[in-house]
Order: C-alpha cells, then structure tokens, then sequence
C-alpha cells in the first residue's frame, strides 16, 4: 500500500497546476503518463511507487490516466506510454518514455533530490538473519566484530555461543554461555545448553546406521530408540527423534529413569514454547500422561 500524500492521481488541468506545477516548488513531482491498456506501464508503476515512498516525503508521484486527460497529454507533447516526466519548481526538467529500471530511475532522480538517509543496520539483527540462513561463518565473523568493543550483548553472546556449536566448538560455547549474566537470556541459554549437551552424548553412542540395524532386527529395543533419538537430535533432525521419544514413552516411561521424559522436556525448551512441533509433542504428551 502506497501513501496517498505522496503518490496520487491528477484529474484534470486545474489538479494539475495545483499537484504537479504548484507542488514542484516545494520538492520534485514525477509525473506518470499511462494507461490501463499499457502492459509496460503497468511493470513500471510498482517500481515509481516504491521509489516515492522511500524519499518519505522529498518526492511526489502524480499519475495521469491518458485516456482520461488527453488536454494535459496534448499540452506536454506525450507521444508514447509510459512516459516519465519530472517537474521541478513549476517546470519540466526532465523524464524518460518506457519501463525502465529502478537503478535508472535513481539515477536520473539523483540530479534533482538527495538519496534519503539509509537506516541504521542492527549488526545484531544481521546475524540473526544471517544464522537463520545457515550461514554461520558470516555469523560469527559478524558477531565478533560486534563483541570486540565494551559493549557485551548478553543477546549477541549467545547467538555467538550458537554459531561456536555449529562448527563445532562446545568447550569454547560453554566458555561464552558461562561469561552471560542475564536473566533474560535464561531461556535462550538452557536452549544452547541442551543441544551441547545432545551433541556430547552422541559421540559416545553408536551410529545411526547401527542404531538402524539394531532397531530393524527388534524395533522394541528400548535402548537403541533412545539413542538414536540423541543422534537425531544432536543432528537437528526434531521432527523423528520427538517421534521416537514420544514412542518410547508410552512404551515403557521408566526407562532408563525415565529418560524419554526428561528428553522430550529438553527439546521443548530447545526449540521453545512457540515452535509448531513443541505445540504438537507437547500436547500428545499431555494426552499419553492423562
């Protein structure tokens, strides 16, 4: 949705010295020529929308209907659609015929009105970002820079912490969730801790493959299941290893001390409270209790 104060529609000659001539003393006016049967104008008015609307408020977009106002279309001399024309302090100063692209655009645009100010990037957005599309490097490299001043995010430490297990490194990511003194943090931490601690019981465990075989030969192998749960988990895998957990419990909940309970609670507060499959493994394990 686009502002109406900043992008609107000329109709006739007098809004148009009054929107367009009158208002081009103030800041520049872009003028779209076009119609409803011209199919590159209808590619090239997404992109002049969203320009205006990133001056906030330096620029403003009139747009005439050329089957509508033919006088004001004779008057300027359009020939062809889509026609650009830009006015500034009462008068054409410049403007383009066809689609074109929004480098272009910009670049005709600079000549006449500054670039708005860019906002401030939150580096720790970015690496928020950055961590949910798996590019933890660029994440790390990102969060170090971050860490490197006087200013320790509690926040930033422990995605840090996260980007240390992803490659790896969980001495040096229990190091950093020990260095956080942040209530706030409590949850997100228990969380690191619980997929370190998923990833240290699985280099002690069989692999999956074996846990597989065994689980063929006797698929109430009660051990097995439960090891390959921590693999899976140490993995990423949730989705079948809670399935396994879940199994598991109604099967047999004393197991191991009751292992697959206290299991499953570790994966809630890993994935926490808003995750669809916490929604779901928490439920049916509400229903296997009662």
């Amino acid at each position: 949705m686009t502002d109406n104060t900043l992008v609107f529609d000329v109709v006739g000659a007098e809004q148009f010295e009054q929107l367009v001539v009158q208002n081009s003393f103030d800041q520049p006016v872009l003028v779209d020529f076009w119609a409803q049967w011209c199919a590159p104008c209808k590619v090239l008015l997404p992109i002049l929308e969203k320009i205006t609307t990133g001056y906030q408020g330096e620029l403003l977009l009139a747009k005439v209907d050329c089957d509508i106002d033919q006088e004001i279309v004779a008057r300027l001399g359009i020939k062809s659609l889509p026609t650009v024309v830009l006015f500034k302090d009462g008068k054409p100063v410049d403007g383009f015929t066809g689609a074109q692209s929004e480098a272009d655009i910009r670049t005709l645009l600079s000549k006449y009105v500054a670039e708005p100010a860019q906002p401030a990037v939150d580096p720790l957005l970015s690496a928020q970002e950055l961590f949910e599309q798996g590019e933890f490097a660029q994440a790390e490299t990102l969060l170090k820079e971050l860490l490197s001043g006087d200013d320790q995010q509690p926040a930033a430490l422990v995605l840090f912490a996260r980007c240390l297990v992803e490659r790896g490194a969980l001495a040096d990511a229990e190091a950093v969730l020990n260095s956080v003194k942040d209530d706030e943090q409590k949850h997100a931490i228990a969380a690191v801790r619980a997929q370190l601690a998923f990833l240290r019981q699985a280099t002690d465990l069989p692999d999956i493959a074996d846990l597989k075989t065994r689980l063929a030969k006797n698929a109430e192998d009660d051990e097995a299941v439960l090891q390959l749960s921590i693999q899976q988990l140490a993995r990423q895998s949730y989705e079948p290893a809670l399935d396994n957990l879940l199994k598991l419990f109604i099967r047999n909940r004393s197991f191991a001390e009751g292992a697959a309970h206290k299991t499953l609670l570790q994966v809630f507060e890993l994935l926490g409270t808003e995750h669809p499959l916490v929604t779901l493994y928490r439920r049916r394990l509400y229903q296997a209790l009662y």
